[in-house]
């Protein structure tokens, strides 16, 4: 009798893992290579916007694929980790917070000790790209709007983006990572579900998001690039939601990685590589991230094995 519950719970559970996966890779892919190449292929302006637009958008699709994957099922709504579950865990929140501007600060500071030469204060790199947009400023000026932004992204990129990073972190840690937890060891749970992460990322980053189009082999090596800036960022987030069984803190610090992640770009004099440095895609700029997610990653290997 025990047998047969645990076979049927175990069933439905992959069940409902494949359904999740489907509904939100499929709409997904429809609607990058569908629809939102167009738009960022085109040289009219407008259509590029609009295309940055559809960008943000996409974020929303794994909740998408949660709501409908619990209603098809008839799942219902317990146990959603959707609460934020504050009572002993406002650390985590914390965390959240703020680990990711430190980390993204001293990967851009250790970018460029390795490279001084391309460091600047004349803001070189964004008077360039102002200029293309048909804007004049002086660096003092585009000082002055940086660290404003410095000071917008500590304080308030968490809940300027929360929205859209409900829309993937209610998906990939609210809903696909209890789910793998129950079936997997840690390690391949961390692995895979950043895995599958990076892969949902692919068709946008065939498009240039992130890596640009202008690098050798391009797109596969800027798909393996994501998948493990993912599985990097994703076992942190991981962290936060397995330790308040929650998604809400992965979402604030994926608000906060969204908002400041480009900030040691703009003391750059060309941009920078975005497989090096500043940006934590790099292996360079994202050698903290790394360093944290190992730490992190073996904790949790560490809890599982006293069965915490």
């Amino acid at each position: 009798m025990d047998n047969s519950i645990k076979k049927t719970g175990f069933d439905m559970e992959t069940k409902r893992i494949v359904l999740f996966l489907g509904i939100t890779f499929f709409i997904t892919y429809l609607i990058e290579i569908g629809v939102i190449a167009r738009f960022l292929k085109s040289d009219d302006d407008n259509m590029l916007a609009i295309g940055q637009i559809l960008v943000a958008s996409v974020m929303l699709i794994p909740s998408l694929g949660v709501l409908l994957t619990r209603l098809i099922t008839k799942e219902g709504f317990k146990n959603a980790w959707i609460k934020p579950n504050l009572k002993g865990n406002l650390r985590y929140y914390l965390y959240a917070w703020f680990v990711f501007v430190v980390l993204t600060v001293l990967g851009s500071v250790i970018y460029f000790l390795l490279y001084p030469e391309n460091f600047t204060l004349n803001m070189e790199y964004l008077a360039k790209v102002y200029r293309e947009n048909g804007l004049e400023l002086e660096a003092d000026q585009i000082r002055t709007g940086i660290y404003i932004q410095i000071v917008i992204g500590i304080l308030l990129a968490p809940i300027m983006n929360a929205f859209t990073c409900f829309g993937e972190e209610w998906g990939w840690r609210g809903y696909l990572l209890p789910k793998m937890h129950g079936k997997l060891s840690m390690l391949p749970m961390l692995l895979i579900n950043g895995l599958i992460w990076g892969l949902w990322h692919a068709p946008l980053t065939a498009l240039g998001h992130n890596y640009g189009l202008d690098y050798f082999g391009h797109p596969f090596t800027g798909i393996l690039a994501m998948c493990v800036f993912c599985i990097i960022m994703g076992t942190i987030l991981s962290y936060l939601s397995l330790k308040t069984k929650s998604c809400i803190p992965a979402v604030i610090g994926h608000g906060s990685l969204n908002g400041f992640a480009s900030i040691g770009m703009y003391f750059t004099k060309d941009g920078g590589n975005p497989f090096l440095g500043p940006l934590p895609t790099g292996i360079i700029g994202g050698l903290p991230f790394i360093i944290i997610a190992i730490v992190l990653g073996y904790q949790l290997i560490k809890d599982e094995r006293r069965g915490n």
